[in-house]
């Protein structure tokens, strides 16, 4: 339990609802500061050692930074998604041999059989986010509207996010502790949405058109959305758009690439907006850039 719970914590779930309190001041916790998490070199040597073991061609640097990408040393997330490297993805069509798993296309391929599945930190952070609905919010406002929290130690939904390790502190502000909490938080969120959604309906009706000799079609997806999108929110002002675009888009994307691809959002760029989704599918990677239209000159100046 190191790192993960202070005593206080314990006793609010162990006493009574009526009976939460705090400790004593007689029982001081030891601030625990040792940083549990795997390094992109940490992850590189244990798959040095597995390729010795198996004796096959892997790069073992890329391979490590791009699991380090997705799980930024998330030690349960390291494990896992190497689990099912080696024992789901290996020997599924394209995946015969482990030197066609370990690369970019097969580590991409694990993601999505993981953010499929329950696990058991996977449950633990859906129930977490049931019991502390303002951690939620939290959440989803830094995911679908790109607030910016400072942390604080006594904004409850703050400590409580970093102390079950969700989000992290980074440059003084609060982010998603990594993209796989990301995208799992994203589809979680979107599943709550999706019934009676006018986004989710209008492209499930049309998703098939969109998939042509097994490659997604992102030009057509993108007219077809703006279409869609212009007929249903024409006369909502500037401000609403820019707060819901990317739910929006998301809950269209949803139907179109469901069980086949995933899709992200960057967390940030270097000025600290939040622009690209980038979606994965069948081993091709699409950047989609959000932006409100303001006309072909601020465009053109957009794109330098």
């Amino acid at each position: 339990m190191a790192g993960v719970y202070d005593i206080k914590n314990l006793k609010q779930k162990i006493r009574p609802d009526e009976e939460h309190k705090y400790n004593s001041p007689w029982n001081i916790a030891a601030d625990f500061n040792v940083d549990m998490s795997f390094s992109v070199q940490d992850i590189a040597e244990m798959l040095a050692e597995y390729r010795q073991d198996y004796r096959f061609e892997m790069n073992v640097q890329d391979i490590a930074q791009l699991i380090y990408d997705y799980i930024s040393g998330y030690p349960f997330l390291v494990s896992r998604i190497c689990k099912i490297l080696d024992e789901q993805i290996l020997g599924k069509e394209g995946f015969g041999i482990r030197q066609k798993v370990w690369n970019r296309q097969g580590v991409t391929e694990a993601v999505k059989e993981m953010l499929r599945e329950s696990n058991t930190l996977f449950d633990d952070l859906v129930k977490k986010l049931s019991d502390f609905p303002e951690l939620k919010n939290m959440l989803y406002r830094i995911l679908f509207e790109g607030r910016r929290y400072a942390f604080y130690s006594y904004d409850r939904s703050a400590s409580v996010g970093k102390m079950f390790g969700f989000v992290k502190e980074e440059e003084s502000s609060l982010l998603v502790a990594n993209r796989i909490f990301e995208m799992m938080l994203y589809n979680l969120f979107i599943s709550e949405e999706m019934v009676g959604d006018a986004n989710y309906t209008a492209s499930l009706q049309v998703s098939n058109q969109f998939v042509k000799n097994g490659r997604l079609d992102m030009e057509l997806v993108l007219q077809k959305f703006v279409e869609h999108f212009t007929d249903v929110y024409r006369e909502y002002n500037e401000a609403f758009l820019e707060e819901n675009g990317r739910r929006f888009f998301l809950l269209y994307l949803k139907p179109i690439i469901n069980g086949v691809g995933n899709y992200y959002v960057e967390a940030r760029t270097r000025d600290m907006r939040r622009t690209d989704v980038v979606v994965d599918y069948r081993g091709e990677q699409y950047v989609i850039e959000m932006k409100i239209w303001h006309g072909d000159e601020y465009n053109r100046r957009g794109e330098e």
